[in-house]
């Protein structure tokens, strides 16, 4: 039977990663902070004034969210169609920008829209879900990548997308 790179990479790398495992309890939190909030919007508003422009903010930090990971998921699917480990766009930025887009930009966002601090929980439950299942992902890079996979994890912020030591 003939395979494809695709396949071949498939092989040696997981494809979503950590994903499900952060997913299975992030998710869940999302939908019930949601409907918390749209059962009493009233206990879970930033701002009651302010509401029009912290909904536009809300949006913009969406969508430059939603940019970011679709962009990010092009340059990873680039990667493993190649074998290659993806050092550049998103990834230039920090190891794992499709979590950090998701975390950091994505469940913000949504929280500004809703004007609900209480959804904006989901991304510290993200981000400790992110903390916990990483490690094997990690695991998984260094088998394949070796070397190269070290040198990138020492230079490259790990979640946060401040490049400061390849900027200076």
């Amino acid at each position: 039977m003939a395979y494809t790179i695709f396949e071949k990479v498939m092989e040696k790398l997981s494809f979503l990663g950590a994903g499900p495992k952060i997913a299975r309890i992030m998710l869940p939190w999302l939908a019930l902070t949601i409907v918390f909030t749209i059962i009493r919007k009233d206990l879970f508003v930033f701002s009651e004034e302010g509401s029009r422009s912290v909904r536009v903010a809300g949006f913009i930090v969406l969508g430059s969210g939603l940019i970011f990971y679709f962009i990010t998921v092009r340059g990873l699917l680039k990667g493993l169609k190649e074998t290659k480990l993806m050092t550049t766009g998103g990834y230039f930025l920090c190891q794992n920008p499709l979590y950090a887009s998701l975390i950091l930009l994505v469940i913000p966002g949504i929280a500004l829209i809703s004007n609900s601090w209480l959804i904006l929980t989901t991304s510290v439950i993200g981000y400790l879900m992110f903390r916990l299942n990483i490690k094997s992902e990690y695991s998984e890079l260094e088998r394949v990548f070796g070397e190269s996979y070290l040198k990138y994890k020492s230079e490259t912020p790990e979640f946060f997308p401040f490049p400061i030591k390849k900027l200076f």
